[in-house]
């Protein structure tokens, strides 16, 4: 059984949840974090509820996104500022992380299959267990040359482009 402020802060997330995208943004700027715009994106699920209930918890003490569990999938997620972000379990699979910012993330066991990360920032990033089966990198990424190696040994597709040169 919930107690009281977490049942409170589960039912908030819920209707937050319920929201068009745009009341979404006018919660998240009235709680301090419109720069979390993403969160007007995520379906309503259980792995969501409890990310937004990490949001709700302390939001001024947030400083980095904590999004380990959370489902992401299928979103457009193109320029997205991940610095330091708990992305550990984390599903990202099939969305689009165009030019995001993803300085230090940690991807532990996240699902990545068939994301698109092309132009992403991955200096310091962490990769342990991760699925990335179909995933696309550029070649200058960031990612160190161990790294590479191990996400194309998984099955990560690392694409050439003008950019990279």
């Amino acid at each position: 059984m919930l107690n009281p402020s977490t049942q409170s802060l589960h039912h908030s997330a819920i209707q937050f949840l319920e929201q068009t995208p745009q009341k979404r943004l006018q919660t998240l700027q009235s709680l301090g974090l419109a720069r979390y715009d993403f969160l007007t994106k995520i379906r309503l699920n259980e792995a969501n509820i409890t990310c937004i209930i990490r949001f709700f918890q302390n939001p001024s003490q947030l400083k980095f996104p904590n999004l380990a569990g959370a489902d992401l999938s299928n979103l457009i997620l193109d320029k997205v500022n991940f610095i330091r972000a708990n992305l550990s379990g984390a599903n990202l699979q099939k969305s689009s992380l165009l030019n995001a910012d993803l300085l230090f993330a940690n991807f532990t066991k996240a699902d990545l299959r068939n994301a698109d990360l092309r132009g992403a920032t991955l200096n310091e990033t962490i990769w342990l267990d991760t699925l990335v089966e179909g995933c696309q990198f550029s070649m200058k990424t960031g990612l160190t040359e161990l790294q590479r190696k191990d996400l194309q040994l998984r099955s990560a597709k690392f694409n050439s482009s003008v950019e990279d040169n």
